[in-house]
């Protein structure tokens, strides 16, 4: 079986910049298995896999090592196809997820943004693996999907943390967050997860699920800008909606080519 595939960097206006996706369009559903194979071998954050259905498409995200119940920038990569490659007439994809409802993308000039529901945070004690780190974190948060928040001291801390990936494995916790208020931006963040084959991920969309309504609520506006200061780097443009949060990015296709499974 032959299979198109591409390569997007998704929150990124370059090549090499943001986080890649590998996005693979069926004409119906491969096994489980088959997709994670694909994952593994892409080697990538995650590899989005879509079927149309009506008028909407359905959408699963797997890493080099399972599925996951959401995914931001392999779903604006995703758009990025059906838009530019595939030939999509409308404004507005509606994308139906396994675990997360209907997900909806704009195309809004040059700019991909993604219509998310919004998931809040709960403060939680601190966390003693963490309490004796080199930069220790001032607040401790919990999300969905055993997600772990800790905000630090400014975003020029979260730019230099060296963290340990296997100390972060050993946590009770999926993926680790760290975000501080921005100097570059309104609000900083990296991700780390190895538990789930991504020591970290460049950018994040889904974690802005959370993001974004912590800091519209601390910092008292609705509208954001922000970074993820991975090495590679990426730019979110947020909007805070109540119980949805817009997350706009930007994309640029890296490679297109054909597999053979």
């Amino acid at each position: 079986m032959d299979l198109q595939i591409f390569q997007v960097d998704a929150f990124t206006s370059k090549v090499f910049g943001g986080n890649p996706a590998a996005v693979v369009p069926l004409d119906e559903w491969l096994s489980d298995e088959a997709m994670l194979s694909i994952a593994a071998e892409n080697n990538l954050a995650e590899t989005a896999y879509f079927v149309k259905s009506g008028d909407a498409y359905e959408i699963c995200w797997f890493t080099p090592t399972c599925e996951i119940e959401l995914c931001g920038h392999a779903t604006l990569a995703s758009s990025y196809v059906l838009f530019e490659e595939l030939g999509y007439p409308g404004d507005t994809i509606t994308f139906k997820s396994r675990c997360r409802g209907e997900l909806r993308v704009t195309k809004s000039g040059g700019r991909f943004v993604l219509d998310f529901p919004a998931f809040p945070m709960k403060q939680i004690e601190p966390v003693a693996e963490l309490a004796a780190a080199e930069y220790p974190p001032l607040e401790y948060y919990e999300s969905q999907s055993n997600m772990l928040f800790v905000v630090l001291d400014g975003e020029s801390t979260v730019r230099e943390l060296k963290p340990d990936m296997r100390s972060i494995e050993r946590l009770p916790y999926r993926e680790v967050i760290v975000t501080a208020k921005g100097e570059t931006c309104d609000f900083a963040s990296r991700m780390f997860a190895p538990k789930i084959g991504i020591p970290e991920d460049p950018v994040t969309g889904a974690i802005h699920c959370s993001l974004i309504p912590f800091w519209a609520e601390r910092l008292g506006k609705n509208e954001l800008f922000a970074r993820q200061v991975s090495p590679r780097g990426g730019e979110l443009f947020c909007e805070f909606a109540g119980d949805r949060v817009k997350i706009g990015g930007n994309a640029v296709k890296y490679l297109k080519g054909e597999i053979h499974v």
